[in-house]
């Protein structure tokens, strides 16, 4: 009895040890961030303080043309009210393909790097999709335990990549901005980023509904290199980047310089006119100049609700209707928009350092009075 009572005791320690010790690294990573960056909390020009992998420009660079119209028409007062009281560094409209209005603020440029956050779920997404058309995937419906054993077991092995880009994973995962030692921060500052995912169960059957979580886009990142036994960056690169003319290079942010694991759920780095890239191409129904670079099916599923119950979210995209007008979205933490309206064949991109809850509708609103339509 006393032999299994210090059994259970030596376990015990060894488990709150390591723990401890994880904590502690964590700290020391977070503390050694907040001194570097002099602050507590995420910004656009956070590239500068992590590391980095660098993406180069397109070996074809294709510079959007220049509409009859360029800047011809003034912002709206409410326009110009919502960009200075904001933050904002990127406003721009591309009406039929071509850049009908175009401004930056703060010093910002058309070469200027900015954070994606979480635009960069729509670009995994896409690079999904590309897997499944190369034959890595057979289809939406891998299960992710095919490719990392470890979620082979309980409520994971029903795990899909659709799931993951879907975001209904059932992983135990909170999703807070605030919260400086919770999940998503130790994701952002924290040096072992896959270990972090794989820390995190999936408690609940995936597939059932929408919840939005950070982690799973990582999965989905580690799963599609796990398929394709190449970097996330260089699939973006071979499929995305170089074909569609990418005049700048873009810096992809890493957990640190040793794993070297791109924070796939966020910090792709580029500026307004190569983000609009792919809105376009899935404007385009995931064809760039007569070269189809995603299946047109999969481009399809991924602009409609997977949950009737949150008819907000696709694969990868957000959605929504304006004045009967549907439209859909690439959405970053901060208010990075990439707003698309197919049918009206118009882009609206916004890059800055604030957000409101409804900035994206006056966003629209303010960008269609410009445009008249």
């Amino acid at each position: 009895m006393k032999n299994k009572f210090g059994l259970i005791l030596a376990v015990l320690l060894i488990f709150l040890s390591f723990n401890f010790r994880s904590d502690i690294v964590y700290l020391s990573e977070l503390i050694s961030t907040i001194y570097k960056i002099q602050r507590t909390k995420a910004d656009i020009t956070d590239y500068k303080y992590f590391d980095n992998i660098e993406i180069p420009k397109s070996e074809n660079p294709q510079p959007w043309p220049v509409h009859k119209n360029y800047n011809k028409t003034n912002s709206t007062s409410k326009l110009d009210l919502k960009n200075s009281s904001l933050g904002t560094i990127a406003f721009l409209i591309i009406k039929n393909d071509s850049l009908w209005y175009e401004k930056y603020f703060e010093g910002y440029n058309k070469s200027s790097f900015s954070n994606s956050f979480s635009m960069s779920k729509s670009i995994v997404s896409a690079t999904m999709g590309r897997a499944i058309q190369e034959g890595y995937f057979s289809s939406i419906d891998d299960k992710v335990g095919t490719f990392i054993p470890q979620y082979n077991k309980g409520h994971a092995s029903n795990l899909t990549i659709g799931d993951l880009s879907s975001m209904s994973s059932g992983m135990k995962w909170t999703e807070s901005y605030t919260n400086i030692f919770g999940v998503t921060a130790r994701a952002y500052v924290g040096s072992n980023l896959n270990k972090l995912i794989k820390s995190r169960p999936i408690i609940k059957k995936p597939g059932q509904s929408f919840e939005y979580l950070s982690s799973d886009t990582q999965l989905l990142a580690m799963t599609i290199e796990k398929a394709t036994k190449r970097k996330l960056s260089s699939l973006v690169y071979d499929w995305f980047w170089n074909p569609m003319g990418a005049e700048s290079k873009a810096l992809w942010q890493v957990d640190n310089i040793k794993t070297n694991t791109e924070k796939a759920y966020c910090c792709f780095n580029s500026n307004a006119r190569d983000f609009a890239r792919f809105g376009k191409l899935y404007k385009d129904k995931g064809v760039w100049k007569n070269k189809p670079l995603l299946d047109s099916s999969f481009v399809k599923k991924s602009l409609n609700a997977r949950f009737p119950s949150s008819p907000e979210y696709g694969y990868g995209f957000w959605l929504g209707k304006f004045e009967e007008k549907n439209y859909f979205t690439m959405r970053g933490h901060l208010g990075q928009y990439v707003i698309v309206f197919p049918n009206e064949n118009i882009i609206i991109v916004r890059l800055g350092r604030m957000e409101e809850k409804t900035e994206e509708k006056a966003y629209i609103e303010e960008a269609f009075k410009m445009i008249n339509l």
